[in-house]
């Protein structure tokens, strides 16, 4: 495209955003453009941390000029000069809500939609007149988080909570403060310190395992003692002094229950309520048998079914109730559901298409994988009735299975061809094919990448020979390979036994050890479920030496030692946290830095090399680098510090040198850099190395986590796995979910070779995944399905790869392809 720049493109000069190298392209509006490109390229540097981020800057500057006191150039995207922008709509993976209050109906819009229904057919109903208040109803009646349509009783969250002696003391064969329950791991409770004058009063011995000791003293632990006083001494050590005081005291115990309600009622967060209730026990509130809803939810009718009946449906049936919806109304309730009600099927059509048509509208996000989140999010900003818009999609392919991806492309194509057009961020072949114009980046990843590689339609890519994106698409790209370990099983196996969980019920499932299994299925078969809450939860439980709550029990577990999970949750939600300290590494970098000469002469510690601390960083920003500025109806925005320039410390700490290189410029370089320049301590080299084997060696030690993927965050995570799998004294079981998510093709080998870290150390290793190639060099295959929703949960069949494909199922249809020439596991 050698036109000037003029109505029908989108032309970008210079762009130089985080590791965008000058890169200048143009590219035409109304059609379906790819960014493509290696991990780490620059393609989200370019679609979204420069197109998107400039649209949303341009409409902020034209709405208010308080907005541009907070906007320097040096808090734009960095570019010469960007022209043919419109209005933006994103959807960025690295922004996924996994509140427990965040369900698909909240993210979708559904809720409000339905709400809206409800709160309208009643008010103009013949209920409306004899109940006229009514006729005052609105949506805030339909959400039980609000107080208006809550259960008075449970306040909304569908079930009572009380203390749990069983949840307290879940060892009972261990000694209190030894063991027998993690909350006497505490240490700063007034409880806490007067159990060893409770155990004098009582003649207990506290070395002695718990149901051993005698009743009246685990009574009084438990529940109290009445009005009788304890008498106790509390001894606090001043820091600075090192001087030491003590108080006496004599009071009642309330014991431990009741302190635990007291704390669970007062928590300030919802992380310090759900931590309480891991000591509680959930009863279903009878009031509103486990809803949550008020009266009024529960009671009106609309089509039939009440508001909890609604949203209790997966949403490929609500999508056929809101079809029998209008017959039912009157002709004045006819005439206002018009307005919206097409549009509620319209938004269940497009959920079913994307593959949500399982899912139920309660369903909660933390329970939903993470390609089922990035698709209701896709599904919040999609509306096909927008002309003129530009679509920026991170990766609406993250977690389809093979046999679900033609809605999608469907979907694409009718909001192109809307007049509409269409950004993806995208490394699946197919859909990139899918495309009318392909902007490749690279040739690299991090400082390696950052330059046009090829632009043009995909035809045109495929014969340029630096593109990698260019190989796959024309079918010569190198596919993941891996030698399968000794047959699965000879290490022995963990069985779960009765899983129920979500649309997962099965009898028994075995899960081979020492070998890289891989869960496969359509979307919404149950792979998720059955790792995270069967596997994942349940093994945790067991290990604990409690009970599961998804399944019936779990055999063979005392082979293994841990388990982890390896989710795409982001590490951090602020700029203060980065790879370096989610790692560990910046630690032991500090350490280096404080025995430096000039630090020790200016009498600098390690914790003056954090920014997460007083003493060394900038108290400006608190060592963020950037502060946030609240724009009252919009998000908040972040902007570099201006008295740090964004540099986190203090002029005192960062005169301060390490083989020339000042704290601030190590956060800023690579993994790939960092390995090279630090060559000691050996648990840092070793930390570097497990980072740049999960795929990361081209991410700053410093960037912030709010800037990692989903994908790169999970990365990060397997790479503290590879670092606690690695030490050959325990056998720990790791469990990922989608790691190929986020993913070019080219670096998926990459992620294989790093499970086969973990294997040869006697570790296993379990994956959900839909990247049949992936599965391809699997040593075992469980194959869940054969539908979606109540249509699967099921094992359709289970083994070697080779035997997946002579059976039934979609997965063996798809993965039969892969074997019909040289196989993955070859």
């Amino acid at each position: 495209m050698n036109g000037s720049p003029g109505d029908d493109v989108i032309t970008v000069l210079g762009a130089r955003t985080h590791n965008l190298r000058n890169v200048s392209v143009t590219f035409p509006k109304n059609k379906i453009v790819a960014f493509t490109g290696v991990s780490g390229s620059g393609k989200t540097s370019l679609a979204i941390d420069t197109l998107h981020a400039e649209a949303q800057l341009r409409y902020l500057n034209g709405i208010s000029p308080f907005f541009r006191q907070f906007i320097s150039s040096k808090n734009r995207p960095q570019f010469d000069r960007l022209s043919g922008l419109g209005v933006t709509l994103a959807v960025d993976q690295r922004r996924l809500n996994r509140s427990e209050r965040s369900t698909l109906g909240s993210i979708t819009g559904l809720n409000d939609f339905l709400g809206l229904l409800f709160a309208r057919m009643p008010a103009l109903g013949p209920e409306a007149v004899a109940h006229p208040e009514l006729r005052g109803l609105t949506s805030a009646y339909f959400d039980r988080y609000s107080m208006e349509g809550r259960c008075k009783r449970c306040l909304g969250m569908g079930a009572t909570v009380s203390p749990d002696p069983d949840a307290v003391i879940t060892r009972p064969d261990l000694p209190l403060l030894k063991g027998a329950g993690a909350w006497f791991d505490r240490t700063n409770s007034g409880e806490h310190l007067a159990l060893p004058a409770l155990a004098e009063r009582y003649g207990a011995d506290l070395e002695l395992p718990w149901r051993e000791l005698p009743e009246a003293f685990r009574h009084a632990v438990l529940h109290g003692t009445g009005d009788e006083p304890v008498s106790f001494r509390i001894t606090t050590r001043q820091k600075k002094s090192g001087s030491e005081t003590t108080v006496e005291r004599s009071v009642p115990l309330k014991g431990v229950l009741a302190e635990i309600t007291r704390l669970h009622e007062t928590a300030g967060s919802e992380s310090a309520r759900q931590h309480y209730e891991s000591f509680m026990r959930r009863e279903v509130c009878n009031a509103c048998g486990g809803t949550g809803y008020g009266d009024v939810a529960r009671t009106l009718r609309v089509g039939g079914l009440t508001y909890p009946e609604v949203v209790e449906k997966p949403v490929e049936e609500l999508h056929a109730w809101a079809g029998t919806v209008e017959p039912t109304l009157t002709p004045m309730q006819r005439e206002v559901a018009a307005t919206f009600l097409p549009d509620l099927e319209k938004r269940l059509r497009l959920m079913t298409a994307l593959g949500l048509g399982h899912l139920q509208p309660l369903r909660t996000a933390p329970s939903m994988s993470g390609g089922e989140l990035q698709r209701a999010r896709v599904t919040a900003q999609l509306n096909m009735d927008l002309t003129g818009i530009i679509f920026v999609l991170d990766e609406p392919s993250a977690g389809l299975h093979p046999a679900d991806k033609h809605p999608l492309r469907e979907i694409l194509t009718d909001l192109r061809d809307a007049g509409n057009t269409v950004l993806l961020v995208e490394h699946d072949p197919e859909l990139v094919a899918l495309a009318d114009w392909v902007v490749d980046l690279g040739p690299g990843a991090g400082r390696q990448g950052g330059t046009l590689v090829a632009s043009g339609p995909p035809e045109k890519v495929r014969r340029v020979p630096e593109s990698v994106t260019g190989a796959y698409l024309a079918g010569r790209g190198p596919r993941v390979r891996r030698p399968r370990r000794r047959e699965a099983g000879a290490a022995g196996h963990v069985a779960l036994v009765g899983v129920d969980v979500h649309n997962v019920q099965l009898d028994r499932v075995t899960v081979p050890l020492n070998t890289l299994t891989c869960i496969t299925g359509v979307s919404g078969s149950g792979k998720s479920s059955l790792l995270h809450e069967a596997l994942g939860d349940g093994l945790a439980a067991t290990l604990r030496g409690e009970r599961p709550a998804a399944l019936a029990r779990i055999e063979g577990a005392a082979a293994v030692d841990w388990v982890t999970v390896v989710n795409q949750d982001p590490i951090g939600r602020t700029p203060r946290s980065c790879p370096a300290t989610y790692t560990k590494a910046f630690d032991l970098i500090r350490k280096l830095y404080a025995a430096s000469p000039r630090a020790r002469d200016r009498g600098l510690t390690a914790g003056a090399f954090s920014f997460n601390s007083p003493g060394g960083r900038c108290e400006t920003c608190t060592g963020y680098g950037k502060r946030q500025v609240d724009l009252h109806f919009m998000p908040d925005m972040w902007v570099e510090c201006d008295v740090c320039e964004g540099r986190r410390f203090t002029p005192e700490v960062l005169a301060v040198r390490y083989q020339d290189r000042s704290i601030d410029e190590v956060l800023a370089v690579t993994v790939d850099e960092a390995a090279e320049f630090f060559t000691a301590p050996r648990p840092l080299v070793a930390t570097l190395d497990a980072v740049r084997r999960a795929g990361l060696g081209y991410v700053q030690l410093g960037q912030a986590g709010t800037e990692l993927s989903g994908g790169e965050a999970q990365r990060l995570k397997l790479a503290n796995a590879i670092l606690q799998g690695s030490d050959g004294r325990s056998r720990g079981m790791v469990l990922l979910d989608e790691p190929a998510t986020g993913l070019h093709p080219s670096d998926v080998q990459r992620i294989v070779d790093a499970l086969d870290v973990l294997l040869e150390a006697g570790n296993s290793v379990v994956v959900a995944e839909h990247d049949l190639h992936v599965a391809a060099c699997a040593d075992w295959i469980i194959d869940m399905g054969p539908g979606a929703g109540h249509r699967g949960g099921r094992v359709v069949a289970e083994g070697t790869p080779d035997r997946i494909v002579r059976g039934p199922g979609v997965t063996a249809r798809f993965l039969r392809p892969l074997f019909e020439g040289p196989t993955a596991g070859d």
